[in-house]
């Protein structure tokens, strides 16, 4: 979609949005008021019906309010399937120990949002390690987010919002200009000469023209190395154009 109709509104496909819910909140009641939501037509039909899903869960209701960007969202889907490889163990304070099979072992610290791979802290998403501790704290029924929201605030919807949330205002003409009170004229930044050699064409006047600026092959005359005449070169001479003599062997 962004490569075909790249100014195009993308929206969320509420199908996954559905899928990613029900690992945490459960309950057809809970997924009919979302699918109640995404068809509201205008914002205060919209409102009233996240209302609703706040009644049957206030957790699941902040998370659909928050949510992170398309672009994010597809990024991080492509993280979590190999989470799945990865084993973790709880070692108390927030720290869990994640190894595979692979003898492919960290530590994921999910008090300090870090792992020992620096992917986490580098990128702001849960790192596939991060993601199998998260897992593993929900599954053992600790008050855990939803591994959504374990993803830097920048990546957000309440985030890009707030960016687009101040205008810029607009700007009159140069006619329009008030004149400035400066005592001297601001002059432009010296051009220094840089080191090497000059890239510029070194074309001289009379010289024709040709489409990649260089001069073409057929204003050339060549002269052979071997016997050399003018007007052929060496791998086709054969002691042509000239009175030169060809070396025997």
């Amino acid at each position: 979609m962004e490569k075909v109709f790249p100014s195009a509104e993308h929206r969320f496909c509420l199908r996954h949005i559905q899928e990613n819910m029900k690992k945490q909140w459960k309950g057809k009641d809970l997924s009919d008021q979302l699918w109640e939501c995404g068809r509201a037509t205008t914002v205060n039909h919209f409102n009233r019906a996240m209302d609703e899903s706040k009644k049957i869960n206030e957790e699941a209701h902040d998370w659909m309010k928050v949510g992170i960007t398309p672009n994010a969202t597809t990024l991080f889907e492509k993280i979590k399937p190999d989470a799945v490889k990865y084993v973790a163990k709880y070692n108390g304070a927030g720290k869990y120990q994640v190894a595979s099979t692979l003898q492919d072992q960290y530590v994921v610290n999910l008090n300090d949002q870090s792992c020992s791979c620096k992917f986490w802290e580098i990128i702001g998403f849960p790192c596939r390690h991060a993601i199998c501790a998260i897992w593993d704290k929900i599954e053992n029924g600790e008050n855990a987010p939803h591994v959504d929201e374990w993803v830097h605030p920048c990546y957000r919807l309440s985030t890009w919002k707030a960016m687009y949330f101040n205008k810029i205002d607009l700007l009159n003409g140069r006619t329009m200009w008030s004149k400035s009170d400066c005592p001297f004229t601001l002059l432009p930044a010296k051009d220094k000469t840089q080191v090497g050699r000059p890239k510029k064409k070194r074309r001289g006047v009379d010289e024709p023209n040709s489409q990649a600026g260089r001069l073409s092959r057929k204003y050339l005359e060549f002269t052979c190395s071997k016997c050399h005449n003018k007007g052929h070169n060496f791998r086709t001479c054969k002691g042509q154009g000239g009175s030169g003599e060809v070396g025997g062997g």
